[in-house]
Formats: C-alpha cells, sequence, structure tokens
C-alpha cells in the first residue's frame, strides 16, 4: 500500500463547535510560533536544511555510512545554499506546504534539466549529501526526484545506498554511479530490487554488517554517538529507527526546552520519554511537529494546543489529559510489535555504534540495555 487519498472538494469546511474561540486560540498559537527563532525565523529563511550546517558544526552529521561526525562539504548541500541556488533559478527558497502554515518551510528548487524537485528536506540533503559523501546539491535533487516519482522514503534509501557503498557496490561520492543505482529501481533490476528493500536486507545480501537501522528502518541525520537523546529514541520507538518520535535534538544540540549534554548519558533516557510521549500527543491532533520547538519553550505552548482542540471538538480536555493520550498510544503500539513478534531486543543500535568511536568527538553509544529498558516506565 502506497497511499489512502482523499478527494474532497472542500478545504477548509472542517466543523468548529466553538468557531471563535477556535479563532482566538489559532491566533495566539501562531504568534508563538512566530515569536520563536526557530519557527520564526530559521525555518521560515532555510527551511528544515537549516539545520546542515548546525548539525555539521556540532559532530552529529552521519558521515560516509556514520563513520564520521562532520562533512568538509556540507556547506554545499546546505539549506542556505539551497535557498541561494533556488531563488536564482526562479524557484522558492521556502514556502508554505499547505495552507494556513506559518513557518513555510518547504521549498521549490528548480534542476538543470528543466524538472523541479520539491521539497529537498534536511534529512534527504544529509542521507545523499554526506552520508554518501557527495558535496552537490544537484546531484541530492536528483536523487530526491527519483524517489518522489517512484514513492520510497529517501532516508531508508539513503542508508541503502550508504550500505552498497559500504559493500563496494560504488564508491563513496559518486553521485552520478548513485543516481544510476536508483534509476534501477524504476526498472526493476536485480539491485533495483535490493535497493527497494532497504538498508538490512541490503546488509544481509552483501555480508555487510555496518548497517545504521533498528527494527530494518535506516537511522536518520544525527548521530546517536553524539545526539545520545536521539539514540534513545532510535532505538526504542515503535516505528524503527525515527527521529520524529522524539526529537532530543531539541535539548541535546539546539538549547530548546533545555539542555542535556548530547556526549554523556545523563538524562537521555527521561528527555527520550518525555518527548516520546509528548509528540504522540502532538501527532494526533494533526499539528506539524515543528511546532514543538516553539511549544517546548513557551509555558503557554501546550495549553494552547490544548484549547484549540477543545474549541474545535467541544470537548474539556487538560494538559494532564493530553500527556496521558500519549502515553497510552504509546503502549497500544507497543503492544502491537510484541503482537507482530518484537521483544526488547529489537529495542537496541547496532552494535558499531557501541564498539567504535565517533570523531571528532570520539564517543561511543553507551547506554546499557537496562537503562534503555526503562524508557516506558510510566
Amino acid at each position: 500500500l502506497k497511499a489512502i487519498v482523499i478527494d474532497c472538494p472542500k478545504t477548509f469546511d472542517a466543523p468548529v463547535a466553538d468557531p471563535e474561540r477556535f479563532k482566538a486560540a489559532a491566533k495566539k498559537f501562531a504568534k508563538i510560533l512566530l515569536d520563536h527563532p526557530v519557527c520564526g525565523q530559521g525555518l521560515p529563511a532555510y527551511g528544515t536544511n537549516v539545520l546542515m550546517n548546525i548539525i555539521n558544526e556540532a559532530g552529529t552529521i552521519p558521515t560516509r555510512n556514520f563513520r564520521f561526525g562532520r562533512f568538509d562539504k556540507a556547506a554545499e548541500v546546505s539549506g542556505e545554499k539551497l535557498a541561494e541556488v533556488a531563488t536564482a533559478r526562479g524557484g522558492k527558497a521556502t514556502h508554505a506546504c499547505h495552507p494556513g502554515c506559518v513557518m513555510r518551510c518547504s521549498n521549490v528548487y528548480p534542476m538543470p534539466n528543466g524538472k523541479v524537485c520539491a521539497p529537498i528536506e534536511y534529512e534527504t540533503a544529509w542521507c545523499f549529501g554526506p552520508n554518501l559523501e557527495i558535496g552537490d546539491l544537484d546531484t541530492v535533487a536528483m536523487l530526491n526526484y527519483i524517489c518522489n516519482d517512484v514513492g520510497l522514503d529517501t532516508i531508508d534509501v539513503g542508508c541503502t545506498l550508504g550500505v552498497l557503498m559500504e559493500a563496494g557496490v560504488m564508491p563513496f561520492g559518486d553521485g552520478q554511479a548513485a543516481i544510476a543505482a536508483l534509476e534501477e529501481v524504476v526498472q526493476g533490476t536485480p539491485l533495483g530490487r535490493v535497493i527497494g528493500g532497504g538498508p538490512t536486507n541490503a546488509g544481509k545480501l552483501y555480508g555487510v554488517t555496518r548497517v545504521p537501522a533498528v527494527k530494518g528502518q535506516g537511522i536518520p541525520a544525527y548521530d546517536p554517538r553524539s545526539c545520545k537523546g536521539n539514540g534513545v529514541t532510535y532505538a526504542t520507538t515503535p516505528m524503527g529507527a525515527d527521529h520524529t518520535a522524539g526529537y532530543a535534538v531539541t535539548a541535546n544540540i539546539l538549547n530548546v526546552g533545555g539542555t542535556v549534554d548530547p556526549t554523556k548519558k545523563e538524562g537521555q533516557v527521561e528527555l527520550s520519554r518525555k518527548l516520546q510521549v509528548a509528540t504522540a500527543a502532538v501527532d494526533s491532533t494533526g499539528l506539524c511537529l515543528f511546532v514543538a520547538f516553539a511549544v517546548l519553550d513557551n509555558p503557554e505552548g501546550l495549553p494552547t494546543v490544548v484549547e484549540m482542540l477543545n474549541a474545535q471538538y467541544g470537548i474539556n480536555l487538560t494538559v494532564d489529559d493530553v500527556i496521558a493520550l500519549g502515553q497510552d498510544i504509546l503502549k497500544v503500539e507497543r503492544e502491537f510489535n510484541k503482537a507482530a513478534g518484537f521483544t526488547k531486543a529489537d529495542d537496541r543500535l547496532p552494535e558499531f555504534f557501541q564498539i567504535e568511536d565517533l570523531p571528532p568527538h570520539h564517543t561511543k553509544f553507551d547506554l546499557t540495555d537496562d537503562e534503555l529498558d526503562e524508557v516506558f516506565n510510566f
């Protein structure tokens, strides 16, 4: 199943129990977003790829299939570079991905061949850029375009190409070889089927043990050895390696919602737990996850979300009710996984993160199995 499409002639006619109350809460929430430096300045200026230079500087950008934490050509595939090139070619550095969005962090990137890639997100720029040691934005855009056209997840494909480069199928840094390999997915060749099968299958087929994946899902653009809160999330979220399930980059690197040292294990379990609960709740509202930056920093953020929910549906939720909702969602997801055959052994990172140092910090992922098993103690 690729997608479920709901074709509705009406866009703005969702029923609202108390329109005036909802309008007031929504206006307040929009101001909370616009007053925040990430939601109101960074994302509207450069989109999600504003993170490229920040995460590279932090020494956390997975490079050459997670061997290094910095990439010397990161600036060439950054949000700043994307905005410059997209604007020069008549595209859009940023725009709203749907009517009503005040953050406007999507983009429209015209390619040299006359086609348009929309958008190039940070995760995609990373997995086809630093992860493969490719420092050319047009190559990243073409790989992104093929994934959009075929219906493939860019993070999983980027991780799979990294595994294939690790196996010697193609050289690291060879953008044209990566494009040619991805085009084989369209053709349905044996190699194309391997790429379409994801990083874990590719590792098994080529005998590669350095496979950045949890529960079969490719690990995203933050190395768990120098952003350990995200490492906890990758390991334990029911989704598999998913940064959006508990985005600890907030406190680990961006100093949003507090500060937790990204290179030390202290505080990471609690951070990931709280973020996974909050994220499950926010996801269920239909709000974009990026509102979390402002919600974590502004004490009025979550209460305003609750006010919007109450106004729309004519209910009387409290903040505690919403937190309990997040906990219930995670419990259901974990019960599903258990019924599907997953165990505690699946809530772990690949071994190489625990035995290999990550330059430039020279840190390992050192949280124990017992500590990871504490995440869902609620």
